[in-house]
């Protein structure tokens, strides 16, 4: 790989590095792998990662993977927990709802609910980012999967349920059941299934739309699989883009000079601004995987039946990748043939996040928006927490006002 020149990025730097860093995590961008003291092999590297990442020597072991797999009462498994020829084929047949062709279609809707969004805000004077992008998260996500014949309002709590407990998930070394028990004997899950799923379930063996439960439907899926998908991809699709939409805004309401060069850019421009804002702060901050086969990482030499974490904030700061001043918010920073620019933070291989694309034009589309307000102003910075289903930051109470104060 070929190292980047040292010489700044256009438009480089703005402002500090992330603002979501978690100050009990010592940084190691570039480290070599290090086993912590539960056996956990940890990957700081970019190199290390990406070659576990693209392995067909290792499965997928975070998200409950393996605690799903065991249970072994779906007889189709998630798209998230699948490998090898089974998880490709229904990548290829998943895949035409996340083109840049399907987004297009999106659009209308994904601008409209956008200019609701924030003519509320305009009514009331003040809101919290986080209420309004989780509300737009889930809208559209909800019409990219089919969850859109719902009994009762409130489908985004239903989701946030979820995700909003406390405990370490962490694949192997947690005393609990496991996350597919711990919400199969929770009446949120009930309330989800008979409230959204079941609804569209019935409303699409009806009438078929473009969306993903027709799919599921057409491919003779159960009721309890289509509800796991719903779950993959809804937590998927909603929580995480809700997260990166409240980051962006919060950069770019903290630096002036980012947000002008953000609302009077290109799209290419803005793009760049984006996917610089999530290399920095990557929402999903750890990714897992187990080791089927003795593996090398890094020069390594790693057991069979390792679990792997590979610490996303540091794979997208190491300098070999990054360059000059990897913690530093640089757009269209160079980057080496064959490294996108959020360098991971939507994965890699072939579990890579399928929604990437909707998920940053879906952001821009609300921020361009939002921020050509001349008189947007930040009134209340968020708290900072840290989600350990997801493996990443939660941010709550990014209060916005529209007017002078």
């Amino acid at each position: 790989m070929t190292v980047p020149e040292s010489t700044p990025a256009p438009r480089c730097p703005f402002g500090g590095d992330a603002l979501t860093r978690r100050a009990d995590r010592p940084d190691q961008p570039g480290a070599a792998p290090t086993p912590d003291p539960r056996g956990v092999v940890q990957v700081h590297s970019f190199q290390g990662a990406r070659d576990v990442l693209r392995s067909e020597a290792v499965t997928q072991a975070g998200f409950s993977a393996e605690t799903v797999n065991e249970a072994g009462i779906l007889k189709r498994r998630p798209v998230l927990f699948t490998e090898g020829e089974e998880h490709h084929e229904m990548r290829r047949d998943t895949a035409r709802y996340f083109t840049p062709a399907a987004v297009a279609t999106y659009q209308p809707m994904i601008a409209a609910l956008s200019d609701d969004l924030i003519g509320q805000l305009a009514t009331r004077g003040e809101a919290n980012i986080d209420d309004l992008s989780l509300t737009l998260a889930v809208q559209v996500a909800s019409q990219v999967v089919g969850l859109t014949s719902s009994r009762l309002p409130g489908l985004e709590h239903r989701v946030m349920r979820f995700v909003e407990h406390d405990g370490n998930s962490e694949p192997g070394l947690s005393p609990e059941k496991g996350r597919l028990h711990s919400i199969l004997d929770q009446r949120h899950l009930l309330a989800f299934y008979l409230l959204d799923v079941k609804p569209a379930i019935q409303a699409r063996r009806r009438a078929r739309r473009d969306d993903l439960i027709s799919h599921l439907i057409d491919r003779e899926y159960s009721d309890i699989e289509i509800l796991t998908e719903c779950l993959t991809y809804g937590t998927a699709g909603m929580v995480t883009t809700r997260e990166f939409i409240t980051v962006a805004t919060w950069h770019l309401l903290r630096a002036p000079d980012l947000r002008a060069e953000y609302v009077h850019g290109t799209e290419k421009e803005r793009l760049d601004i984006l996917h610089e804002i999530l290399r920095l702060e990557p929402v999903v901050s750890t990714l897992y995987r187990r080791a089927q086969t003795e593996l090398t990482v890094d020069g390594q030499t790693i057991p069979q039946g390792t679990l792997l974490a590979l610490n996303l904030a540091d794979v997208n700061t190491d300098p070999g990748v990054a360059g000059a001043d990897p913690a530093a918010l640089c757009p269209a920073r160079p980057l080496p043939r064959g490294v996108q620019a959020p360098v991971m933070a939507f994965g890699d291989g072939h579990h890579r996040c399928p929604g990437a694309f909707l998920a940053i034009k879906e952001t821009d589309t609300f921020l361009r928006r939002l921020l050509i307000w001349q008189d947007l102003r930040l009134v209340q910075e968020p708290r900072v927490t840290f989600n350990e289903v997801v493996k990443g930051y939660e941010l709550r109470g990014l209060r916005v006002a529209l007017g002078r104060a």
